[in-house]
């Protein structure tokens, strides 16, 4: 065949970014490997054409030895709407990973998010996987099924949101949510709007206004200058310079009696 959609690898693993090596590494974790080896070698011949992702279903069509090409659905277990406003909720709450989710990126703590939720962003079992071809086979994956599966993690490597996408949540819900996350962020900086009153002015500081009712440092000894700094080449009447101004610093320093 060779007219469908071809694998970039040559010979290895395929994916490159952190993401598509998770998928493929979990994949290979508990799929057959004989039936994975043929399916990268169906990848790589160009044997898948029609590649869809949606929420939670990815489709295809193979070619194989038939002369229609199959139908193959890889679907995974859904996450609902209460679900993605939690992650929403909680990646919004975060700068960092909402900053780098607005710039394109998918950060790899990501998936730790999904997980202190009790949710998973990748399938992490065969249970978690459901694999349907309507070829003779029923292996489970089939090399047809296993062919979409590469050329998926392909697909990830080019565009992390389709992995969210094919968990429930499209590239412009996540990041308007995200968006409105940011936009009714409280302003750490922003002094509340209460109307002052006598009470409230004579109340003492708290936080960072406190640190002003500090007790102030003990003095420094008096002539603390003559010690620590270098003491010039003059003398006296034979004696240092410093030792003469000594007395005339405790002198200075002393409280007038009063």
């Amino acid at each position: 065949m060779g007219e469908g959609i071809r694998a970039r690898t040559k010979r290895g693993s395929i994916g490159s970014q952190w993401w598509s090596r998770r998928f493929i590494d979990l994949v290979e974790s508990f799929a057959d490997t004989g039936r994975l080896q043929r399916g990268r070698t169906y990848a790589r011949k160009g044997n898948v054409v029609d590649l869809k992702v949606a929420p939670y279903e990815v489709t295809a069509k193979v070619h194989g030895s038939a002369p229609e090409p199959y139908e193959v659905a890889l679907g995974i277990e859904a996450i609902d709407a209460d679900g993605w406003r939690a992650v929403e909720a909680e990646l919004a709450s975060r700068a960092v990973f909402r900053a780098r989710l607005l710039a394109g990126e998918m950060p790899p703590e990501i998936e730790w998010v999904f997980a202190e939720l009790g949710l998973a962003l990748f399938p992490g079992s065969a249970a978690d996987l459901h694999l349907m071809c309507d070829c003779p086979d029923w292996g489970d994956p089939c090399k047809h099924a296993a062919a979409v599966l590469y050329l998926l993690a392909e697909a990830f490597d080019d565009d992390p949101f389709l992995i969210l996408q094919w968990n429930g949540r499209g590239r412009k819900q996540l990041l308007a949510a995200l968006r409105r996350g940011a936009e009714t962020e409280p302003d750490p900086f922003e002094m509340a709007d209460e109307p002052l009153t006598a009470s409230g002015f004579w109340t003492p500081p708290s936080g960072l206004g406190r640190l002003r009712d500090r007790p102030a440092a003990p003095p420094v000894p008096p002539g603390f200058v003559l010690q620590v700094a270098t003491p010039p080449p003059i003398r006296i009447r034979r004696r240092p310079l410093t030792d003469v101004l000594a007395p005339v610093y405790e002198a200075l320093a002393a409280e007038p009696d009063v």
